[in-house]
């Protein structure tokens, strides 16, 4: 008895991605079926990086079809394929950056650049091409962040290349200035410092650039809104109630202007003595799942407040690469996969599509 496509794709409904949690059919990952007798190959086209979980699909995928009767050879070939997302209406998207993440909080000092730096490496270490842009012109901290010193390269004069380390491509007002000098600059010459670093910085094809925005709703958010296509933001606050109020109006600044909220990061969600182990909220407990779901958005995740955590990234090395493999770096990942998936199931970008109309007077 030979197996038909119909066999394959009956038995590949009952096979569940432990990502996404939909089947692999209906979610139309699966793709070129090609049947050599009983022999099976196909490809699973995953919407996200999925380095770390490439295998694991493929095991899935061989145990369902190998409990076809008379089954053969299974050849399953399981990649990623990141494709660029819509943005706010009336905006396309850059050529050379397939989709960004904005990363923002209602107010300073919540571990915005913390969870921005890690969440770039967590997409990394999944095998994304990753860019950093450090929109916080009055405060830059990722080039200390991430370990980076030096000035950029230009080659023309009007553009540079951005800096690099850990596997990021990374640009920042903090790599033109001396790290003492302050930045006494007016709002229009802030936003136009953003437009210039997004626009001028020669970005080598990446699958996701997270910026990461200054606190608050002011210039920099505004002109992110209407300038820059964004695919959706990720807020970040702590569980405290005065972190939460700020939050909740950064979170309605971006429904209003048009750009997807991805979720919700809490951070300093409990601390762990590092005497005795005992854990404590002392910021409070559940802030941040109440304000997902008073707004109908996800809970990406709880980060504990630790030492090691503000170690690490004062020392250029963040968690996500100087413990990868630790359960902090492990809350990061599983974050960072929730936001490439939900990423992944947004509604593709078009606008390359569609010819550009000229109109001309002859």
């Amino acid at each position: 008895m030979s197996i038909t496509v119909e066999d394959v794709k009956n038995a590949l409904t009952a096979v569940i991605d432990p990502n996404t949690q939909k089947d692999f059919v209906s979610s139309k990952t699966i793709k070129n079926i090609k049947l050599d007798g009983n022999d099976i190959s196909l490809d699973v086209e995953l919407g996200y990086p999925a380095k770390s979980q490439i295998d694991m699909i493929r095991s899935a995928i061989v145990a369902a079809l190998q409990a076809l009767p008379g089954a053969g050879r299974i050849n399953p070939n399981v990649y990623s394929k990141i494709i660029s997302h819509t943005v706010q209406r009336g905006l396309k998207i850059m050529p050379n950056v397939k989709n960004i993440i904005a990363v923002a909080s209602g107010k300073g000092g919540v571990g915005k650049s913390t969870t921005a730096v890690n969440l770039a490496l967590a997409l990394a270490a999944e095998g994304a091409s990753v860019g950093v842009l450090d929109a916080d012109i009055y405060g830059p901290s990722q080039p200390m962040m991430l370990g980076i010193n030096g000035r950029p390269e230009t080659s023309d004069g009007k553009t540079m290349e951005p800096l690099e380390n850990h596997g990021l491509q990374v640009s920042s007002i903090g790599f033109m200035i001396d790290p003492d000098e302050p930045m006494v600059w007016r709002g229009p010459m802030v936003t136009q410092a953003l437009q210039q670093l997004l626009e001028q910085t020669n970005w080598r094809d990446l699958d996701y650039l997270i910026v990461d925005m200054p606190p608050g709703t002011g210039d920099i958010q505004l002109t992110l809104s209407q300038k820059v296509p964004v695919t959706g933001a990720v807020i970040v606050t702590t569980p405290q109630d005065i972190a939460l109020l700020d939050a909740r109006k950064g979170l309605k600044m971006f429904e209003k202007v048009g750009i997807p909220i991805l979720g919700v990061v809490e951070n300093m969600s409990t601390h762990i003595c590092s005497n005795c182990g005992h854990t404590e909220a002392i910021f409070g407990h559940g802030g941040g799942a109440k304000m997902c779901a008073d707004f109908g958005v996800e809970f990406l995740g709880a980060l504990p407040l630790t030492m090691s955590i503000r170690e690490q990234t004062d020392s250029g090395r963040p968690t996500v690469v100087a413990e990868p493999n630790g359960p902090v770096a492990q809350i990061y990942k599983d974050i960072a996969r929730k936001v490439a998936i939900k990423i992944a199931e947004k509604a593709k970008d078009m606008t390359s599509k569609f010819p550009s109309i000229v109109i001309k007077n002859d």
